[in-house]
């Protein structure tokens, strides 16, 4: 597992994760979150939503990864999005799918 997959499954067990279309819109309406990740595998509707709701509320996203991996790191179903609302994990994660990238 790399480690940003790991980094989600930590940031989760300390309780800092919304999974859930639901769950994450309410926390991107409510500034609740830090970070916004939606996988590059969701619809393009999906995206658009997440994004678009990002985006108004001044919260940074990423796509990144596929919502199969995103929801066994959380121990879940699939997921097509996930917010992290803690900064410190955020910023983590931010880095560490960056990284990931260049790889």
């Amino acid at each position: 597992m790399n480690k940003v997959l790991q980094f989600l499954g930590l940031a989760m067990k300390a309780g800092k994760i919304v999974s859930g279309e639901q769950a994450v819109q309410s926390a991107l309406k409510n500034k609740k979150c830090s970070l916004l990740i939606v996988a590059r595998d969701a619809t393009e509707n999906t995206k658009k939503r997440m994004i678009q709701s990002a985006v108004f509320s001044g919260i940074p996203y990423l796509q990144w990864g596929e919502k199969e991996a995103l929801g066994r790191a959380l121990g879940k179903a699939d997921r097509s999005s996930v917010a992290v609302c803690d900064a410190g994990f955020a910023k983590k994660i931010s880095s560490l799918c960056q990284e990931n990238e260049i790889e």
